[in-house]
């Protein structure tokens, strides 16, 4: 099943904000994160919930199913690795990398990510510090940080 762009932001940002919490994740949140109104933060959340990719509980929140966990995982170890890969190899500034890397974790393929990863000796964290997630997609041993 192809993954949207949105879809990808949208469990990255579900992932990231549910790091410090219990429960669910309020729509209201994930709308500040994304930058849109909750309204349309409640139709795409509810949009991964059809999707299988999270549950989504009216007036409550969202939280992510394993297959939207590995959604986001996917995104971030993408976007980690792109970070690592421009400060390290193409020596871009650290306060550069961020946002080049939010346009292209969704355009990379599993191979370049293989490539990238091997290139920079299988990094275990981004130029910020935060972990990057392995191969295997399981979560990091430590918190996801909020730069991804």
């Amino acid at each position: 099943m192809s993954k949207s762009q949105a879809i990808e932001d949208y469990a990255k940002a579900v992932y990231v904000l549910s790091a410090d919490r219990e429960g669910l994740v309020p729509t209201g949140e994930v709308a500040a994160r994304l930058g849109v109104t909750p309204a349309t933060a409640t139709a795409m959340l509810q949009k991964l919930a059809e999707l299988g990719f999270a549950e989504y509980v009216p007036y409550k929140g969202v939280a992510l199913t394993p297959a939207g966990e590995r959604v986001a995982l996917e995104v971030i170890r993408h976007h980690r690795l792109i970070e690592a890969f421009l400060a390290e190899a193409l020596g871009m500034p650290h306060d550069r990398v961020h946002a080049e890397a939010e346009v292209l974790e969704h355009y990379i393929s599993e191979d370049l990510e293989a490539l990238i990863a091997a290139k920079l000796g299988e990094p275990s964290h981004d130029p910020h510090g935060n972990p990057i997630p392995g191969p295997d997609l399981l979560p990091p041993t430590t918190p996801p940080g909020a730069t991804a």
